[in-house]
């Protein structure tokens, strides 16, 4: 049966932390948008730990904000704990962090969704995809009832054919207490699409109570709370609005009555019980296919890895303001269940720990992104878009990331206009999604600085600086913050200029805020009075002067590069000179520039060489066709 004979302009499948983040984008932008969700009470679930940020993550998410996003915006007002990571090192390096109230998270989010024009939100399991003429045209859902959408987007998480593993034991399902979507695979390899098979984890759940926090130690959060939303841009009442329906969101003023976590150690007696029962794992018995994440190892993993470290180091986070459970973040394991009590008892203040939710694998179903455009469109499927762990990342920030983008080009794509492509130089989103659809991932994928080649570029505070020329062009944010982004601009170029045009005691105030670091050198008259996410940026651009212009002057080297098409049509394996193995990477791949196709894993630059003249040839010849 067919839903109302409407043609939404997306349609979002999957509620995860890509979904919601699609769906806003793309009805923010004024498209008809329907999110399909098989359980509307877990839209954006945080089914791991429940935290935002971190290194390079939380640099993510302020870009996410800066691009109209919601993460940023909703972590804020529904953290518990707020910790700036690295803040010792100086800005270059520092990333924030918080601990989120767990179903204040989620129930802001859902509640966002409800309130958002141009937005449905419905709830039934995506079973198949409906294709006409090789492109998508809709969704059939658990309940009979199909949509049509002009774009669809697949954010389905862990739930395409998502089996569980506790031990010997398995269950299908995406998540502890949650259903596996079967058939939307099969649906997906009908229509070309590769599919492969990751595994990820996560571990117990305690009862606070039950907990001897005296033998561990605490780690409180910042008392000055670094926040993730750009709120100097932001009008006064976005923080917590009420809707014209008389609707107020859940949260609460950011950084207030901030909660501890706590830090203890595995022992030799945890050590000895993961080694004795490694053949009772999941993953080292074999019932696991899918490859598990390199960085967040399993405990069973962390003792054979890293046999050679006697202790491995836990932490202890409370899930919520209104709730006694307790993640522990560094115990994920798919052991059975008895020996995941004693493995627990055998730590330092969790001796008497209860055992609310066991720990477990899950393993799923993912789509090689290599299949995909750098607007996330699928090469084998027109209008059919990915985002989130299905294209092989782990982490809820790089799936709000790829789940923005793709929710912007949904729309474009609906609307028959260009696609949104953020470049390598511009953000950690533009690394994430060209890391992807370039190199691949045969792992889970998690963002790191070091993936970022122009990473001194990327801090924290200069996300809305380095993307307002897209949030402009595609209409993402509001008339009103656009201005304020583009006044605090000026306005930290105008210090930036002064600090190294002006002279103090002989030097430059820019000389003598890099010459005593960290200390307090003299200011321009005046400075003092600006902002402090004025102040932090025009003092980070100041102080990293030197660094900052060596990679501008890089970025400008390689912008010819990156500007060279490659004709879409072109054969690889017929331009002479090319090896082989080149020429069916970049078969498989299709780069789309010539800056993409140097970063193709094991494209060597003679091949960009010979691909530079193939091209350049074939315009010439193509010109003086166009003569004659």
């Amino acid at each position: 049966m067919l839903y109302n004979d409407i043609r939404f302009d997306v349609i979002v499948c999957g509620a995860g932390h890509a979904g919601v983040e699609a769906a806003l984008a793309a009805s923010r932008m004024g498209g008809s948008t329907l999110l399909l969700t098989g359980n509307i009470d877990t839209i954006a679930q945080m089914s791991c730990n429940p935290a935002i940020g971190g290194q390079a993550k939380g640099q993510m998410v302020r870009e996410i904000d800066a691009l109209g996003g919601e993460m940023a915006i909703n972590t804020d007002v529904t953290a518990i704990q707020f910790r700036l990571l690295n803040e010792s090192k100086g800005l270059a390096v520092q990333s924030p962090r918080a601990q989120c109230d767990k179903k204040a998270y989620q129930f802001r989010l859902k509640h966002t969704l409800e309130l958002q024009p141009n937005l449905q939100i419905f709830q039934a399991m995506v079973t198949g995809l409906i294709f006409e003429d090789g492109k998508v045209v809709g969704c059939r859902t658990s309940i009979d009832v199909e949509f049509l959408g002009y774009s669809v987007i697949i954010t389905t998480g862990t739930f395409l054919r998502g089996l569980m593993h506790i031990g010997q034991n398995k269950n299908e399902g995406g998540r502890l207490g949650d259903f596996s979507a079967r058939t939307l695979s099969s649906s997906l390899e009908e229509a070309g699409i590769e599919l492969l098979r990751l595994k990820t984890g996560t571990p117990p759940r305690l009862l606070g109570r039950s907990i001897d926090f005296a033998k561990m130690q605490e780690q409180k959060g910042d008392v000055k709370p670094t926040l993730f939303a750009f709120h100097d841009t932001r009008d006064s009442s976005d923080l917590f609005h009420v809707e014209q329906t008389g609707e107020q969101r859940i949260g609460w003023l950011p950084g207030t009555t901030q909660v501890s976590c706590w830090m203890t150690y595995t022992t030799d007696q945890t050590a000895e019980l993961v080694r004795k029962n490694l053949h009772l794992s999941a993953m080292y018995s074999g019932e696991i296919a899918g490859v598990g994440p390199r960085y967040c190892p399993s405990i069973e993993d962390k003792f054979v890895r890293f046999a050679d470290k006697p202790r491995h180091l836990l932490f202890l986070e409370p899930e919520g303001r209104n709730t006694n459970e307790y993640y522990v973040n560094g115990l994920s394991t798919s052991l059975p269940f008895d020996v995941q009590i004693k493995m627990i008892h055998s730590v330092p203040g969790l001796e008497q720990a209860v055992l609310l939710r066991p720990a477990y694998a899950v393993e799923y179903d993912f789509a090689p992104p290599t299949q995909l455009h750098p607007s996330l469109e699928s090469r084998k499927v027109e209008n059919l878009f990915f985002a989130g762990q299905i294209n092989g990342t782990s982490g809820y920030e790089e799936a709000g990331a790829q789940g923005i983008v793709a929710g912007i080009n949904a729309v474009q794509k609906a609307r028959g206009e260009q696609p949104l492509i953020i470049q390598r130089h511009e953000g950690y989103i533009g690394v994430l999604i060209d890391d992807l659809v370039t190199k691949g991932t045969k792992e889970p994928y998690r963002m790191f600085t070091s993936r970022a080649e122009y990473r001194l570029l990327f801090n924290h505070g200069s996300a809305e600086l380095r993307l307002l020329h897209h949030a402009d062009r595609y209409k993402l944010l509001t008339k009103s913050r656009l201005e304020k982004i583009r006044e605090k601009k000026k306005c930290i170029e105008h210090w930036a200029n002064l600090f190294e045009s002006t002279r103090c005691n002989g030097a430059t105030f820019g000389d003598l805020v890099r010459r005593d670091g960290a200390g307090e050198p003299e200011r321009p008259p005046g400075f003092a009075e600006e902002g402090p996410f004025v102040r932090e940026e025009v003092l980070y651009r100041v102080a990293y002067r030197g660094y900052l212009s060596r990679e501008l002057r890089q970025i400008e080297k390689l912008r010819e590069i990156e500007k060279i098409r490659i004709p879409g049509e072109i054969d690889y394996l017929t331009v002479r000179g090319l090896r082989r193995e080149s020429a069916l990477k970049l078969t498989q791949i299709r780069p789309g520039t010539l800056g993409q196709a140097s970063r193709i894993s094991g494209v060597n630059p003679s091949d960009i060489s010979i691909l530079m003249v193939f091209i350049e040839s074939a315009r010439r010849a193509g010109a003086a066709s166009a003569e004659n």
